[in-house]
């Protein structure tokens, strides 16, 4: 990278950029390089490989656990100005499981060779600390995954995913397929649609995208959500929302919106 807009940019993201020498600095731009990953590309493959340190100028990434039959859950998702440090987690002794990472679309990312940040970490304190504030960060949000699909029911889990999404959107649509919602929630697509449709107690038939459903009415775009307020009781959720939504086992006292 030109060391003028990498310094800019790095300033921008790592607290510890004024901590540095500037010998540091300019081991630290010359050893990131700007990657591109069309969607669907793994990224990491657990202990296979030690990508290094990953800044996500624009996309999407998904952070999940692969078991051995093929089954998968989403830990965490990474968006423009987010950092992924378990991809380099050869770096971290003290990391000692192995995580997958994909693109979920086209993703443009500058990487850190790890050996470099290695060195930096044993050489700067501030470097490593950040290293494993970062990584704390990122157990945390695991562990919030784990504690959702141990601990919650699948209605109480899509209130709270829908909830996260409307506040990282600062609008009041989510706008993902019901597949991507049960990847990321860990669920089913049938189970989260069933639960999206349901009305008045019962489920109600999914319309085709060309045709009219059996109540005369046109068939809703897919991949939208719409929520809106309401005064009703909602879910306690983690962290503080300007605005609350509430979903519920009872349809008819529910004020999700599809669309």
């Amino acid at each position: 990278m030109l060391t003028e807009e990498c310094e800019a940019l790095l300033a921008r993201q790592f607290p510890f950029w004024d901590k540095l020498t500037p010998e540091e600095r300019k081991r630290f731009c010359e050893s990131m390089a700007p990657v591109h990953y069309d969607r669907g590309t793994s990224i990491h493959s657990g202990s296979e490989e030690c990508v290094g340190l990953l800044l996500v100028k624009t996309g999407q990434l998904r952070v999940y656990l692969l078991s051995e039959e093929g089954r998968d859950v989403t830990l965490y998702r990474l968006f423009p100005g987010d950092i992924c440090i378990l991809s380099a987690s050869c770096v971290l002794e003290a990391i000692t499981f192995d995580v997958f990472i994909d693109a979920e679309e086209a993703t443009d990312l500058l990487v850190m060779n790890s050996a470099v940040f290695h060195a930096l970490a044993d050489e700067n304190v501030y470097v490593r600390c950040f290293g494993y504030e970062l990584a704390t960060k990122r157990f945390s949000e695991v562990m919030w995954a784990m504690q959702q699909i141990l601990f919650m029911g699948v209605d109480r889990r899509l209130a709270i995913f829908l909830t996260e999404e409307l506040q990282k959107s600062g609008g009041d649509t989510v706008r993902l397929t019901h597949e991507q919602i049960a990847r990321y929630m860990g669920s089913a697509r049938e189970i989260v649609s069933r639960m999206l449709f349901r009305e008045r107690g019962r489920c109600a038939p999914l319309a085709r995208r060309h045709h009219r459903d059996g109540r005369g009415k046109a068939p809703r775009p897919r991949g939208k959500i719409k929520l809106r307020p309401t005064k009703a009781r909602s879910v306690p959720l983690r962290g503080t929302f300007k605005k609350r939504y509430f979903f519920c086992k009872n349809a008819r006292k529910c004020d999700l919106v599809t669309e």
